[in-house]
């Protein structure tokens, strides 16, 4: 986010809305957030591919050692499958990590790229700037939340076929029905609390940015030396924050796919809190 790009704004949101720039009957077809998702998936096509791809050079130890980009993104792979996703699926990871990794860094770049000053940049070659967070549209985090929901539906009636229906309709025939709509609504907050806790982490820290930069304007109104008091202490507490929105990005990037392994594990093993046969065989001869 611009420091001279908020100050010359009209208001502090001017930075943290979707502008369009291409709509149709209502319906926005392209805007800067839809832009800056373009830019996030190239770049996640095009960065990871190289720093995963394999060069030979004849040092085998050498060669199998990660390094640089390629040692940083081994590191956070490693850490997802080994910490995030097979405490909670399981035999199932290696099927599901790949979704998983591509949230992650879909995430993590959308939430990164919303730090760069790209709007003043673009505006020199462009009629219009191009800039943002992605992720501060709820219309972006809906979607995510929503694929993530495919996913778990999906993946839940795949392993376990009409017996993940049936676990919506648990208690006594009369109770079975409330129980499934409880069921039901559960599954919607869970998709409600994906989509919106990425937003409002995403948006809150800009709009907290932007109103403490827009206060040197508010200053600077009552005179040039007020102006300059307000701004030294105000751009260094701003410096630090966005060192704390850097933080922010990946820890919101983790949290998703931290939940979202979560929900796809509830799916998938739906029977998980209940003993297997060779287990309660175990159980009943250790009793005896």
């Amino acid at each position: 986010m611009s420091m001279l790009g908020i100050l010359a704004s009209g208001t502090p949101l001017d930075h943290v809305v979707q502008h369009p720039f291409w709509s149709a009957r209502g319906i926005t077809i392209l805007s800067n957030h839809i832009v800056m998702q373009m830019v996030a998936a190239v770049l996640l096509i095009v960065l990871l591919r190289r720093a995963c791809f394999w060069v030979s050079t004849g040092d085998l130890f050498g060669d199998l050692t990660p390094r640089g980009g390629r040692n940083f993104v081994d590191t956070i792979c490693s850490f997802l499958r080994d910490y995030v996703a097979r405490p909670n699926l399981g035999d199932q990871t290696d099927r599901f990590i790949p979704y998983l990794w591509t949230v992650f860094f879909f995430i993590l770049l959308c939430n990164v790229l919303g730090l760069v000053p790209l709007e003043p940049l673009t505006r020199l070659v462009l009629p219009f700037g191009v800039g943002g967070t992605a992720t501060g549209n709820i219309w972006t985090t809906g979607t995510l939340a929503v694929c993530t929901l495919v996913v778990v539906v999906g993946s839940g009636f795949r392993e376990n076929g009409t017996a993940y229906l049936r676990h919506f309709f648990q208690g006594p025939l009369f109770i079975a029905p409330l129980i499934a709509v409880l069921e039901l609504i559960g599954l919607a907050a869970k998709t409600f609390a994906l989509a919106f806790r990425l937003f409002a982490n995403m948006i809150a820290g800009h709009i907290l940015l932007a109103v403490l930069l827009s206060l040197i304007g508010m200053a600077g109104a009552s005179g040039l030396g007020v102006g300059l008091a307000a701004a030294v202490p105000i751009v260094l507490v701003s410096v630090v924050f966005n060192f704390l929105e850097l933080f922010v990005a990946f820890l919101q990037a983790f949290v998703f796919t931290f939940l979202t392994a979560v929900f796809i594990g509830q799916a998938v093993q739906i029977h998980h809190g209940e003993p297997s046969g060779e287990a309660a065989a175990g159980a009943g001869a250790t009793h005896h």
